[in-house]
């Protein structure tokens, strides 16, 4: 599979060496990186995480992403606008989480079974759909930054010229603790999750609860999607998501379902990601087949660091995750 960089990366061997351009300007640039590579995971890792918290889990991620950023890809194409991208990816997200939705609350599927065949689905209809849009160009991108902040030596270049939703995932993190912690609403979500026979004897709808938890997860998947497709690297290729569906499902394992771990997570699984690029652009000769196996190692590792302790898993975990049910009545 061809080299896809990031937009505003250039190749490898075009990078600026630490001599040309300094090395803080280099360690800026990384960080800069690091928050956009971080973002796509990160929203991915939130949508996931509410599904988690309501006992849902959906390994359907990398085709919801998949379908997602071609549906974000093709708006932007025809409508010229990002915005009604992102739109479309959220919108072709939701479709799908609805559908696993439905299978798994109402009918009883296997919620892992139905997640694979989801992303199977995605992975192979994205590809299909896309076939029109490989060679397709999106309008010019338009740059984004601060005023004042982003003439700040050091911090504007590394911290204050991103795309507005690189921000907006971290306000979405401290809206999602107010939410879960804080809210009544977030409170009868989590007890779902913990228990939703006692929720159900209550009087609370446990999947209806647990199926709008689902359509927002895949909102936040197909608008992690689009992100991709749309601004961190503006084109099509499939297959493009490249892996981040699975790695944003590790991460709220890794979190232990804590919203601002997942921001950090995302944000050292983009921050290994970029470290392969500047490498490559610094002369360091390592296999780019082994740079390339870097996030993947990353997240293997971190699991098994995180498995070696099963008790503070399971202290943290949604105790009916992943389990169906049926109200008797």
């Amino acid at each position: 599979r061809a080299l896809v960089l990031p937009a505003g990366l250039r190749h490898p061997d075009q990078l600026p060496h630490p001599q040309e351009g300094g090395r803080m300007n280099e360690f800026a640039l990384l960080i800069a990186a690091t928050l956009s590579a971080g973002t796509p995971l990160a929203l991915a890792g939130l949508g996931l995480l509410i599904n988690e918290k309501a006992g849902v889990v959906n390994l359907g991620a990398e085709g919801m992403m998949l379908c997602a950023a071609i549906a974000g890809f093709a708006c932007v194409v025809h409508t010229g606008n990002d915005w009604l991208g992102f739109a479309a990816g959220m919108g072709a997200g939701m479709v799908l989480a609805a559908i696993f939705g439905v299978l798994v609350i109402w009918l009883g599927t296997n919620q892992y079974a139905t997640g694979l065949a989801l992303s199977l689905f995605g992975v192979g209809f994205s590809a299909f759909v896309g076939i029109g849009y490989v060679k397709e160009k999106l309008p010019e991108r338009p740059q984004y930054e601060i005023p004042f902040l982003a003439d700040i030596p050091f911090l504007g270049s590394a911290l204050f010229k991103q795309h507005p939703l690189v921000y907006g995932a971290m306000l979405l993190v401290a809206a999602l603790i107010w939410f879960l912690y804080r809210s009544r609403t977030g409170l009868v979500l989590r007890a779902v999750g913990e228990s939703p026979a006692s929720a159900h004897a209550l009087g609370y709808p446990v999947r209806r609860i647990r199926l709008a938890a689902v359509v927002a997860g895949g909102a936040l998947c197909g608008l992690a999607g689009a992100y991709i497709s749309v601004i961190y690297t503006p084109l099509w290729v499939e297959g493009m998501v490249a892996g981040r569906g699975w790695i944003a499902l590790a991460l709220t394992t890794f979190a232990t379902w804590r919203p601002v771990r997942v921001l950090f997570g995302a944000y050292l699984f983009g921050a290994v990601t970029m470290l392969q690029f500047h490498l490559q652009g610094m002369g360091v000769h390592i296999p780019s087949q082994v740079l390339n196996m870097l996030p993947y190692l990353a997240t293997i590792v971190v699991l098994v660091i995180i498995s070696r302790n099963p008790q503070w898993i399971r202290l943290n975990m949604p105790q009916s995750i992943g389990k169906s049910f049926h109200p008797s009545s």
